[in-house]
């Protein structure tokens, strides 16, 4: 597909057509749609071609209008290839990579990602090659860092695709390899300066300025100074000017266009030292800025290196080492201490301590035994474990948080759509008055044009919004891969500043500020026997039991060592409870209707206690003999352990409103809220009434909703910001932040690094304004130069990343 101005052109195959006028009869169809401005029909070929406005019709109209009259289109062998591009130093280098993909014939769809540095282009093998894909970036002066299908982040997809990286990295001196090619290393050390094309030319073009200023110093022949001044000009300024050239062909004005600019007419005007000092000083800045930046993005394709290449399978009764991605669901893995799990699973066998830091953000260690559930990317740390593989490796939940991160740093946040907007029309004014500059002192007022000419030059310089555009983007980028290290993914820019603004917080009780299981929260003895008697007898009766309060009672008593009883003649009654004997005695556990069944009354201080346990909102298990009453035991949904902590954390955050809504009943919601000391609570609420209490709190301020990803739906979807604790497979699909690890108290964490995030990006944008602004009249009237004016640019740029990196090692 190529694109021109405003209009696209899709190529597509049909079948079905028996005669020349059937391609008449789709032509004509295709032109009556509106957005269409062109539309042919080849017979011979059964292709069909249509040039029209996106704006006004989507390509799958266009395909619905073929299919109505009869005709089918065949299925477009599309593929999608994902490229790691180096040499970008701001939003504006990634839209025109952009824009250059798209007018490649058979491009269908190019999208670049300014901070992590990659593209993903989807198109037509048929019409062009990947090789044209890497050739139309190398033109536009970037380089090809590492590419593969966008169906595997460890191998190429072609033998062809292979043979052509090849050639491409000893162009620049490198070796072919399967991931992101040197990357993690190049781009942070000092290796980079030296391994870089654009790094050689920054050094060459600096011993070109200083001998020239050597030779001009020595009073030696004025060409030999020009000479070496020359070489650092052409050496450094070649990509810039390829750059700006192109930039100029899509009729857009980048920085690279407004330096090349500079660069001629320092020369012209004879001032070739200024000349080379411009194009050095830019190359240099360029250069830091990469570097810089390529240390954030560096540290979040990390994950990517999280899991094995290949694990050992048990195939056949033996082990064999084979590639990730040919383990099927299923299968068992082997994986021995000091060994990344390969691929999501269950233990089946084994019991072993595993270092899950990397997709929950827990620093401690966690102990797995049979049925548990480890991560792909984690680390066994200590035993034997063989695990039952539960995913796919483009399915795990690395993969997902890979995906999610990737998508997450491409949503522009409120901010960076606004300032994308505000370069849009800020370029082409600033172009224009560089144009007025040079026109009217001279024309009007009958100046000097050498000066105002000279002047206009360092306008274009200094008003090059760079420094503004990748102030919010650089910010996100480190928020975000500093939230994903601590365990909490956000949905995107959108979310990230927007948790920045939050004023209330509203908690979904059950699963959420609690366990979402019973738990046992006191043992009641009538007097007669020991309250661990009581459980005893209780865990003895329920140890065969399913029922979630049985498995609540076992387990209490589990954890307190209690030995269990061997039962006889053990009898379940629906709906009422179970009866079994120990020894000589029959004994009951259940409700007051099993007890009344057998006859056993209740005395008055048993139906008092029973009444005040139940306006807790506990729920009561009867224990006793065949003859009386021994015991109650009482269960309610537990507390999370970091609940009550978690709601101080924001409290103290100053959030205005912490809110629980429940569907629970009032004496349940009452006992909770004063265990977490939340004085605002609603109980008794249906879907609708949540929905509305959310609706009620956006009126007084930026509202969020924590769930558990699964219900409350209607007011995860009210709020202005939904957080989810729980089932990752779930959570990544419904909130728009994700607590990897369910830890509450990263909720405090996730407010308190957004509201810095939103600082710093306000920082970053009010510095840039101020300092081009500045700088743009000290410029205008002459007191500041061409050298200045680039030393003020790069050093804004890099203020602002600098700034906006120091959100990433945030603790």
């Amino acid at each position: 597909m190529t694109q021109s101005n405003s209009l696209k052109t899709q190529t597509l195959q049909v079948s079905g057509m028996d005669c020349g006028s059937c391609a008449q009869t789709i032509a004509a169809s295709l032109q009556q749609l509106s957005g269409v401005m062109e539309a042919s029909v080849s017979f011979a070929t059964g292709r069909v071609k249509v040039s029209y406005d996106p704006n006004l019709l989507s390509e799958a109209q266009i395909k619905h209008r073929i299919a109505v009259l009869g005709y089918e289109v065949d299925a477009t062998p599309e593929k999608t290839l994902q490229v790691q591009i180096g040499g970008m130093d701001c939003g504006s280098c990634a839209k025109t990579i952009e824009v250059g993909l798209q007018q490649i014939t058979g491009v269908n769809e190019a999208s670049v990602n300014f901070t992590t540095g990659r593209s993903q282009v989807s198109y037509n093998p048929q019409q062009v090659s990947e090789t044209t894909i890497y050739e139309r970036i190398q033109a536009l002066g970037y380089t090809v860092e590492q590419s593969y299908d966008g169906s595997s982040s460890h191998h190429h997809d072609s033998c062809d695709h292979e043979h052509y990286h090849e050639e491409a990295e000893d162009q620049r001196g490198r070796g072919a390899g399967g991931k992101l090619l040197g990357t993690q290393n190049t781009a942070t050390n000092w290796k980079f300066w030296i391994t870089n094309r654009r790094g050689q030319s920054v050094i060459l073009a600096g011993v070109g300025l200083f001998l020239g200023l050597v030779t001009q110093y020595l009073v030696l022949p004025i060409w030999l100074t020009r000479a070496f001044y020359g070489i650092g000009i052409v050496v450094a300024g070649y990509p810039i000017a390829r750059a700006g050239l192109f930039e100029l062909r899509l009729r857009r004005a980048d920085m690279n266009l407004l330096m090349t600019i500079s660069a001629i007419g320092a020369v012209i005007l004879g001032d070739w030292f200024e000349a080379a000092l411009v194009v050095f000083l830019f190359s240099l800045g360029t250069m830091l800025q990469v570097f810089t930046f390529g240390r954030t993005r560096n540290a979040i394709r990390g994950l990517m290196d999280l899991t094995p290449p290949t694990a050992t399978v048990k195939r056949n009764h033996q082990e064999v080492t084979v590639p990730v991605e040919s383990i099927r669901v299923g299968e068992i893995l082997t994986i021995r201490p000091g060994q990344r799990v390969a691929l999501d699973g269950v233990v089946v066998s084994g019991t072993s301590a595993i270092d899950q830091s990397p997709i929950t953000g827990e620093s401690i260690p966690e102990d797995k035994a049979p049925g548990d559930t480890v991560f792909a990317g984690t680390l066994n740390q200590t035993g034997f474990l063989s695990v039952k593989v539960t995913h796919t490796a483009s399915d795990t939940t690395v993969a997902k948080i890979i995906h999610l991160v990737e998508e997450a740093q491409s949503s522009r946040a409120p901010t960076q759509q606004w300032v994308d907007r505000f370069a849009e029309i800020y370029t082409p004014i600033v172009i224009l008055s560089a144009i007025a500059i040079v026109l009217i002192p001279p024309l009007a007022f009958a100046q000097p044009l050498n000066i105002w000419l000279y002047r206009a030059l360092v306008l274009l310089v200094i008003a090059c919004p760079c420094a503004l555009v990748i102030s919010t983007p650089v910010s996100i980028v480190s928020a975000i891969g500093a939230a994903t290290r601590h365990g909490v993914l956000f949905k995107g820019g959108h979310a990230l500043e927007t948790a920045g603004h939050l004023t209330s917080l509203a908690f979904d009780k059950t699963g959420t500020l609690t366990q979402g299981e019973p738990v046992v929260q006191k043992i009641y003895d009538l007097g007669e026997e020991s309250t661990n008697f009581i459980l005893s007898i209780t865990a003895s009766l329920e140890q065969q039991s399913e029922h979630p309060l049985a498995k609540a009672i076992v387990a209490k008593a589990k954890e307190q060592g209690l030995n269990l009883e061997n039962i006889e003649n053990f009898t379940a009654y629906p709906g009422k409870g179970v009866a079994a004997q120990i020894g000589a005695n029959l004994y009951l556990v259940g409700n007051r209707r099993l007890f009344a069944d057998f006859g056993v009354g209740l005395s008055t201080t048993a139906e008092s206690l029973l009444i005040k346990i139940e306006s807790l909102g506990q729920t009561t298990v009867l224990v006793g003999s065949s003859q009386k009453l021994l015991g109650i035991v009482a269960l309610a949904d537990g507390l999370r352990l970091e609940a009550a902590e978690a709601v101080r954390l924001l409290q103290r955050l100053g959030m205005r409103h912490v809110m629980m809504l429940t569907g629970d009943r009032t004496a349940v919601a009452k006992q909770i809220a004063q265990q977490l000391e939340i004085t605002e609570y609603q109980a008794e609420l249906l879907p609708e009434d949540k929905l509305q209490a959310i609706q009620q709190l956006r009126q007084s301020g930026v509202v969020g909703m924590v769930g558990d990803g699964i219900n409350d739906a209607p007011a995860l979807a009210a709020a202005d910001i939904s957080f989810a604790v729980g089932g990752i497979d779930i959570a990544l699909e419904t909130a728009d932040v994700v607590l990897v690890g369910s830890d509450l108290r990263r909720l405090a964490y996730t407010v308190n690094l957004s509201r810095r995030t939103v600082t710093v990006i306000q920082q970053n944008v009010i510095f840039s304004l101020v300092t081009k602004g500045l700088f743009l009249l000290l410029g205008t009237f002459g007191f500041v130069g061409l050298a200045i004016a680039v030393l003020a640019d790069t050093g804004t740029s890099l203020l602002v990343t600098a700034n906006g990196m120091r959100l990433f090692r945030d603790k």
